[in-house]
């Protein structure tokens, strides 16, 4: 019975600690030691462990911890911690592995694994396509999704991909900023990506080595190597500016660093796809 009640404890702040994502549109602090008035309850088919000498408890097979209105699904979940001086202790990692499922009314994030710092506050999914699904988006990456509490960032790394409905960005790397709103609730304010940059809407094409999208504007500024591609009309510029809401897109010349003024923008197009073909090479260019 102690082993159970020091589990209850050690758990006691796992969903605030494994649910960041949907942290950003609750708008509820994830800070570990404000774990609140909410009880945990946390279910495995094969029982808890304490294992002592390692300082760490393990809850396995089909493994579940709930708080309030969000749950924490895995093989297994464990929670290290380390003694504090004149007694008590820290928590100072938390573990989910094997088919892990954070899920709140407002998101459902997928992966193998996810590993909580408490110490850092910064959660990192892995494992397979992970993958952040909410009502109206998905993010995917190849390599892991991640969270920073106190830089208030979202990391998607390796063939990263945000979309929305028939609008999307990829690119190697993908940074989400948050911040409080007018009413102090934490939303998405700025995106940026790195590095083999596409943007897609039903009229466009574009590509670049860097982009940042302000959500407020819906407008994506790309630089570096930029192409947009409309049917079979190719505009190639030193940056360009987006409109994911409008569709329109600008290209833009820029000082030319060897001297002599500015770049230009030049383009190739054909007289028969002006009209009425902007989004087929947009669709043909959609992720697979």
């Amino acid at each position: 019975m102690t082993a159970w009640l020091r589990a209850r404890r050690v758990f006691a702040g796992a969903l605030v600690a494994l649910a960041p994502w949907a942290h950003e549109a609750a708008g509820q602090s994830l800070n570990f030691g404000s774990s609140g008035d909410d009880p945990v309850e946390v279910f495995a088919d094969n029982g808890i462990e304490w294992q002592q000498d390692a300082l760490v408890f393990i809850a396995r097979g089909n493994a579940k911890a709930v708080r309030a209105d969000v749950t924490v699904f895995a093989d297994e979940l464990r929670a290290y911690y380390r003694e504090k001086q004149g007694g008590g202790t820290d928590i100072w990692r938390l573990d989910a592995l094997g088919r892990v499922r954070i899920k709140s009314p407002e998101s459902t994030t997928y992966g193998e694994h996810a590993v909580y710092n408490v110490d850092k506050a910064v959660l990192v999914v892995t494992g397979g396509k992970v993958r952040l699904v909410t009502k109206t988006d998905v993010i995917t990456a190849d390599k892991q999704l991640e969270y920073w509490e106190q830089k208030r960032m979202a990391v998607a790394r390796g063939n990263a991909l945000a979309k929305r409905a028939e609008k999307w960005l990829r690119a190697d790397v993908l940074a989400a900023y948050f911040r409080d709103d007018a009413k102090g609730k934490s939303s998405l304010h700025r995106v940026e990506a790195f590095d083999n940059v596409k943007v897609v809407t039903q009229k466009d094409t574009a590509l670049s080595n860097r982009g940042v999208y302000n959500v407020k504007s819906g407008i994506a500024t790309l630089v570096g190597s930029v192409k947009i591609l409309r049917g079979g009309n190719v505009l190639n510029g030193c940056s360009a500016e987006v409109n994911l809401n409008t569709g329109i897109s600008r290209m833009h010349s820029c000082q030319n660093p060897l001297g002599g003024g500015k770049t230009r923008v030049r383009g190739v197009l054909l007289p028969g796809k002006l009209k009425g073909q902007g989004g087929a090479d947009a669709n043909k260019a959609k992720p697979k």
